[in-house]
């Protein structure tokens, strides 16, 4: 049996995840809880490591522990920096945040990214930055979907530039503090997803399509069960369309996704004609934790 030689953990905002993985790259034990960041009180950090994988590091005193996530934000244990795109995962490595856990022991941190358009308008990535070079592309477009939706460009192995989308973060918005919220009724009705979609491609923009849910609730031309599926779908389809722009029509196109996310996404883009591989987000965090890691062969 392969020996275990890496201690992998997504540390976000209200979660901790944690993987046991193998010189093989095959995953031996996980944890999880709810102790993301918000929840760890002030100088709580080693203790709360500790807790959820102090036992691992203790067995496996040769296996480096590398984090990612919200952990390196400015609200986390320490704050990792952000690395300038374009960057690869040398560039990642040689960024490592470090903090030490005592007993000659130490856990690494990896960066986020941040990115200027062409416009000089800033973006930041925190996290999604070990999917991608998890996910196994060097040529082509990562979609990351979420409460802050990320569409990000490879070449040649190297992340070259990112856009960042609020999707998720709207979505809830409108549907839980808003009028539009309102008209919704359960059970849903899936097919306001599609009329979303086609909505998304009308003129008028964004804010006015929006406004289009309450008229055509009040007209009788969709009924409150579709409400939610509509934003849903004409919030995707607006982001699709943009993301889409930012791409050649001929690069691969990866979606890290599961679940309904991975589901809304894959219709979006059948709708908009566009081929697409869908992959599993944990597996690509953990294989991007473990390139990582390689990388820096000397964390401890």
């Amino acid at each position: 049996m392969a020996k275990p030689d890496l201690i992998a953990i997504d540390w976000g905002t209200t979660r901790l995840r944690a993987w046991l993985v193998d010189e093989d790259g095959l995953i031996v034990d996980t944890n999880a809880a709810d102790d993301g960041i918000m929840h760890v009180p002030p100088g709580g950090f080693p203790e709360t490591l500790r807790r959820h994988v102090g036992a691992w590091i203790d067995a496996h005193p040769a296996a480096p522990v590398v984090m990612a996530g919200m952990v390196g934000s400015r609200n986390g244990w320490v704050e990792a920096p952000y690395v300038p795109c374009p960057t690869d995962i040398s560039g990642l490595a040689r960024a490592l945040a470090r903090v030490d856990i005592g007993a000659g022991r130490s856990v690494a941190i990896v960066p986020g990214l941040s990115y200027r358009d062409p416009s000089g308008s800033p973006d930041v990535i925190r996290g999604e930055e070990t999917k991608l070079v998890g996910c196994g592309l060097s040529h082509g477009t990562v979609v990351m979907p979420g409460t802050h939706c990320k569409w990000a460009r490879l070449e040649d192995g190297r992340i070259a530039d990112f856009t960042t989308f609020m999707t998720g973060e709207v979505f809830g918005a409108l549907k839980d503090h808003t009028i539009l919220g309102r008209l919704a009724e359960d059970p849903a009705d899936d097919a306001g997803f599609a009329r979303g979609l086609a909505a998304a491609r009308r003129p008028g923009g964004l804010t006015h399509q929006l406004f289009s849910t309450r008229s055509s609730v009040l007209l009788g031309d969709m009924t409150g069960r579709e409400v939610v599926p509509f934003l849903s779908g004409l919030l995707i389809g607006t982001e699709v369309d943009n993301g889409l722009a930012l791409c050649s029509p001929e690069s691969e196109l990866v979606v890290i996704a599961e679940g309904l996310y991975a589901d809304a996404y894959a219709a979006a883009l059948v709708d908009r004609g566009r081929a697409h591989r869908i992959l599993a987000p944990d597996t690509v965090f953990v294989a991007g934790l473990r390139a990582v890691a390689a990388a820096a062969p000397r964390v401890a």
